[in-house]
Formats: C-alpha cells, sequence, structure tokens
C-alpha cells in the first residue's frame, strides 16, 4: 500500500495517519527514559546496584539510541520508513517488557541497550514520514506535533509515576511498554509509504546513505551545523529533566512530589513552546524562530539561576522548557528541507542521535560545574551553549522554509 501524491495545502487522512504513527511512537520513547529516571531508586535497591551501575543503564540506552539511529535510519531509507519503523517499535516494546524480568545488572543492562537501539531508530524515520507526507505549508507544524508526541509520553510517565508505581512497582512500570507492540502491528497494516519516497527510491543509485551527508562542502558545513544545533538541544534537555531534580532536592529541598510537580509543569511548558514553534516556522521561516527560542533560552536560563521562591521555580522552569525545548518542534521540518529523501532519514537519526550521545553527558557536566562552582552558576553557564548554538546556525544553516522536498 502507498500514499496518494499529496496536491492540496490540507493534509489528507494519509498524513494523519502517518502523523499519529510517528508521534505514538515518539511518545513512547519519552515515556521511557522518563520512568528509567524515576524507577533506579527502586532498581538500584532491588538488585543491589551501585549508583555507577544504575546511571550505566541510562547510558547504555543513549549509546543504544545513537547505534540505532545511525542503523535503523540508513535502513529507513533504503527499505521504507513504515516497515523499518515498525521493526524499531517493535524492537523497543519488546526489550522494555523484558527488562521486568531482570535478575541483575547484565541482563538488565543488556535489554536496555537493545531497547535504546529501537528508541534511537524511531524520532528520525518519523519525523522523514511525516515531512514526506504532509503539505510543504504545513511542514513544520506537523513535524512540532511529532515532537510532542515525546512531552506526552513523559507527562504519561510523570502520573504513572506517582499513582502506578507504589501498585505495580519498577517491573509492572516496565510491563507497560509492551504496549506499542500493538501499535506497531496496527501501524503496519494501516499506514503505507509516501508515494515521494517510493519513486525516489526506485530512482536512486546511492549504496550508502550516509555518504549524502558530506558529499560536498556546502553539505558537509550543513551537517556540522545540525550536528551542533542537536547536541546543544540534546544537551540542555537532559541537564535539566535529569539533573535538574536533583539541583532542587538539594538546593531547595524539594521532595518526590514536588519534583513531579515541576517536572510536570515543565514538560508544559515544553509542549507549549514546540507548539508554538512549528506555529510560527511555518509563517516566518525557520532560522528567525530558531534565533528568537536561542536567545530565549539564553535569557531564561540566567534569569532561573537567580529564582528563589517556589512559585517561582514552577513558573520559571516552565518559562526556561519553552525556549530550551521548544525548538524540538523545528528539527525534523529543517533537516528534512536540507537532505534528499534518499539520505532524509539518515540525516534525521544520525545527527539527532549523535547529538543525544553527546546531551548524554549533560547531567554529568552540570554536576561538576556544581561542584566546582554552584549549582546556580552551573545553571548559568548553560546560556554558552546556546551562544555556539546561535552561531552554527547563522553560519551553517540556509532557510529553505517551504522548499519542494528533493
Amino acid at each position: 500500500m502507498t500514499a496518494a501524491v499529496l496536491t492540496s495545502d490540507q493534509p489528507d487522512s494519509y498524513a494523519r495517519k502517518a502523523l499519529i504513527a510517528s508521534a505514538v511512537g515518539y511518545a513512547m520513547d519519552g515515556f521511557d527514559l522518563l520512568i528509567l529516571g524515576f524507577m533506579l531508586g527502586d532498581i538500584n535497591k532491588d538488585l543491589g546496584l551501585t549508583p555507577a551501575q544504575g546511571g550505566s543503564l541510562v547510558t547504555m540506552t543513549l549509546v543504544g539510541a545513537v547505534v540505532g539511529g545511525i542503523l535503523f535510519g540508513m535502513l529507513s531509507d533504503k527499505y521504507g520508513r513504515i516497515r523499518v519503523l515498525t521493526w524499531t517499535i517493535l524492537i523497543f516494546a519488546v526489550f522494555t517488557g523484558l527488562c521486568a524480568l531482570a535478575q541483575g545488572y547484565w541482563d538488565l543492562l543488556f535489554y536496555r541497550t537493545i531497547a535504546g537501539l529501537g528508541l534511537g531508530g524511531e524520532f528520525g524515520i518519523g519525523m522523514a514520514l511525516v515531512a514526506e507526507a504532509w503539505p510543504a505549508s504545513q511542514r513544520a507544524r506537523a513535524s512540532s506535533y511529532v515532537g510532542l508526541g515525546w512531552q506526552a509520553g513523559v507527562l504519561v510517565a510523570g502520573l504513572a509515576t506517582v499513582f502506578l508505581k507504589p501498585i505495580i512497582g519498577w517491573r509492572g512500570m516496565f510491563l507497560l511498554g509492551l504496549a506499542p507492540a500493538l501499535v506497531s502491528f496496527l501501524i503496519r497494516r494501516s499506514v503505507g509509504e509516501p508515494e515521494g519516497f517510493i519513486e525516489k527510491i526506485r530512482a536512486s543509485k546511492s549504496a550508502l546513505p550516509i555518504g549524502l551527508l558530506v558529499k560536498d562542502a556546502e553539505t558537509t558545513r550543513m551537517s556540522i551545523g545540525m550536528f551542533i544545533l542537536c547536541s546543544v538541544q540534546n544537551f540542555g534537555y537532559y541537564g535539566i529533566m535529569i539533573w535538574m531534580p536533583n539541583y532542587l532536592a538539594n538546593q531547595f529541598k524539594f521532595g518526590l512530589t514536588k519534583s513531579v510537580t515541576w517536572t510536570l509543569i515543565t514538560v508544559l511548558g515544553m509542549a507549549f513552546g514546540i507548539w508554538l514553534f512549528g506555529q510560527l516556522a511555518d509563517r516566518i521561516g525557520r532560522r528567525p524562530v530558531f534565533t528568537a527560542y536561542m536567545i530565549g533560552a539564553i535569557v531564561s536560563v540566567l534569569a532561573y539561576s537567580q529564582l528563589t521562591s517556589e512559585n517561582a521555580l514552577l513558573i520559571g522552569g516552565a518559562i526556561m522548557g519553552l525556549f530550551v525545548n521548544g525548538m524540538l518542534g523545528g528539527y525534523g521540518a529543517l533537516m528534512s528541507e536540507l537532505y534528499p529523501t534518499e539520505a532524509r532519514a539518515t540525516a534525521q537519526n544520525v545527527l539527532f542521535n549523535l547529538g543525544r550521545g553527546v546531551g548524554g553527558f549533560g547531567p554529568v557536566v552540570l554536576l561538576s560545574l556544581a561542584a566546582t562552582y554552584s549549582f546556580s552558576g552551573a545553571i548559568a553557564l548553560l546560556a554558552i551553549i546556546y551562544v555556539i548554538d546561535l552561531v552554527a546556525l547563522w553560519t551553517c544553516i540556509p532557510e529553505r522554509k517551504g522548499a519542494a522536498l528533493t
């Protein structure tokens, strides 16, 4: 089954199905990573893990995501968006469910790493699929809707941690990760490949999609710029979402309930920022909106480092989240317009997941800075990476708002 060629400025039923499939897959990613963070204490206690072993579960999930992103991105560009997307969701679901059966460190580490492979493949494939299915005039907002899937998963994870974890425990929480296996079956039956993708792949003679990311000087410069943007995006996100609850607990004595409340409010700010980014980027362009958000990130991070009252920290977290993670709403459309069909998913997955690998060091770097200077100083130093982001944007990334996909 293939989709009809899209000729209207309005999305058709296929485009909507592609969006739902991509957003659901990405929601499972957000759900999984957040519940892992909330459950590490219980896992360490039950399985007798050291803090370093517990932390390595997160690290190896991200390592698996980098490897899976590269592997499945290239497979998607060669064999089909939907086919490979369902593989990634199924792998992710099965091995997340197997985590519930773990008896010790090594088998749990193996399950987490393989689950990470599937997790890494979903983002870029879903973004490429949606970009190819939706009309150019709405491409950025459609990509932002996929990004909102992650935030929905994070919100569900936060609520499940509060209401379900006391009842079903950490093993039961992992069993919830089996749900996407059914989703992958439904996706495979109801959503076909984009017609434009089929036509391009039939005509393509490229043997290795990853080579198209550095095929000439201009493309190489774009790829370097996108790698920097993706690294900053993930560094800021993981630094704030994983390290910040620790900062609040130590500096302001936030307990679990307050930490979860802060997380949920911050995620709501992030979700609004992602939605708003897509709306604005379709109207005024990618680079102007990225620029505004990067400046907003610099200002909000510096302002947040000066807050002391509980209410201000909650509101400030939402505002900071709007700018820091709101940029996620633009990556799918931006990279889809920069790279050709035969390398589109590869570019999305390779560049974003390499950035995710760099971003995984965010909590570690911030912890080190906090130990050397102060917690508030570490937050303020986050502002520097967004200055680097601005330079990369304006020196490496062209504006291609609404461009026809090649």
